[in-house]
């Protein structure tokens, strides 16, 4: 029998890179989650997707400002997806990460293997998340190797011998 315990243990098998994606806050500053809810979505126009829980502080800045980034993160970034993984109330330091602005004024992190600067076109409301469409205005592309979360544990790809 199928249940939510099940499910996110389903899930906790598919091994996924590690994004964060950040928005920012009435006040200026700079919001972020971590999340595995993110996917390309289409060359022409550029477009991407990420999804929500309602529950999430995130979900209220994104609907209000129509912004966001997407951070992917590289193996050396772990302290920075730790942090974001963590409630906002829980967060009682500053963030490991350094932030780099946008041309139009959304955070990215310094060192990211990539970061795409984001504006919201459409948005689905499906079951306890939304799905937010956005289109690509500015993308950040670096060297590196990916940060990766399985089973409920950071990793990174193993070395290759060849």
């Amino acid at each position: 029998m199928a249940d939510a315990n099940l499910f996110r243990k389903a899930w906790s098998r598919f091994a996924t890179g590690v994004s964060v994606v950040t928005t920012i806050e009435r006040d200026g500053n700079v919001h972020g989650m971590a999340a595995n809810g993110i996917a390309s979505v289409s060359l022409d126009p550029l477009l991407v997707l990420i999804c929500v829980g309602h529950n999430r502080s995130s979900h209220l800045l994104i609907k209000e400002s129509g912004r966001f980034c997407i951070n992917i993160l590289n193996e050396g970034q772990q302290d920075v997806g730790e942090y974001y993984a963590q409630p906002p109330e829980r967060r009682t330091t500053e963030t490991p990460a350094t932030v780099v602005y946008t041309n139009s004024g959304s955070a990215s992190f310094e060192g990211s293997l990539a970061s795409m600067d984001c504006q919201v076109v459409n948005q689905y409301i499906a079951g306890d998340h939304t799905i937010f469409i956005a289109e690509v205005d500015e993308i950040t592309v670096s060297d590196g190797r990916p940060l990766i979360f399985f089973d409920g544990k950071w990793d990174s790809l193993a070395e290759n011998d060849s």
